[in-house]
């Protein structure tokens, strides 16, 4: 009917585009968060991969054995563990970055902010106090990593793992993290860009509801 037709109309706003937009980007910072604490071990977890893993690692892992197999799996756990914590926070936030703009969809959709014209203000200021923060979330992102590629466990894992040809274990940031970087200041600017939105869009549904009263 006419009003599932005027409740698709939102779904083609450049508000609802824009928190689109948002769960695209709150996704992408889940799955590179993700893929950013990684298994329990390089050496311990390649194995079970199999496949290409296997041959790009050394095959049957033949440089390493005994001591160094053991010191390797010990390193593994312990790098595993400092990267845990910060890879947690992070797709806590990525989570509740993707339920924010799905929440907001649906109240788009149901047309609260027609009939509740305030709470278009309301959302504006979630979204400049999120964009706000996201700030120093990623500061703390960064900066935690960074502690932990500098940290002896990194280091010597690092020194173990060149020693024997494997690449691939530096004590720096890898693709995905830096992504998560990326992602959050894009999802910074999105958040702006949506804070400016609902302004704009209560100042239409201001003059929209008083043009009767002016007839």
């Amino acid at each position: 009917g006419s009003l599932e037709r005027r409740r698709c109309l939102y779904l083609h706003t450049g508000r609802a585009c824009c928190q689109m937009v948002e769960v695209l980007l709150a996704v992408l910072i889940l799955v590179c968060s993700s893929v950013s604490c990684g298994s329990a071990g390089g050496y311990t977890g390649l194995p079970a991969l199999g496949g290409i893993y296997y041959y790009q690692y050394g095959g049957a892992y033949s440089g390493f054995g005994g001591a160094d197999g053991e010191r390797a799996r010990q390193l593994d756990q312990r790098f595993y563990l400092l990267k845990l914590p910060i890879a947690r926070a992070a797709m806590a936030v990525g989570g509740c970055l993707l339920v924010f703009p799905c929440v907001l969809i649906l109240v788009g959709v149901l047309r609260v902010p027609w009939h509740f014209p305030a709470w278009l203000l309301i959302e504006c200021t979630l979204y400049i106090v999120i964009a706000v923060g996201t700030v120093p979330a990623l500061y703390y992102f960064l900066h935690s990593l960074l502690s932990v590629y500098n940290s002896s466990v990194c280091k010597e894992r690092e020194q173990l793992y060149q020693s024997k040809g494997y690449q691939g274990f530096w004590c720096s940031l890898h693709g995905a993290e830096i992504a998560v970087g990326l992602l959050g200041c894009m999802a910074a600017m999105a958040y702006l860009l949506s804070a400016g939105l609902a302004v704009r869009d209560y100042r239409t549904v201001r003059e929209q509801k008083q043009k009767p009263l002016q007839l």
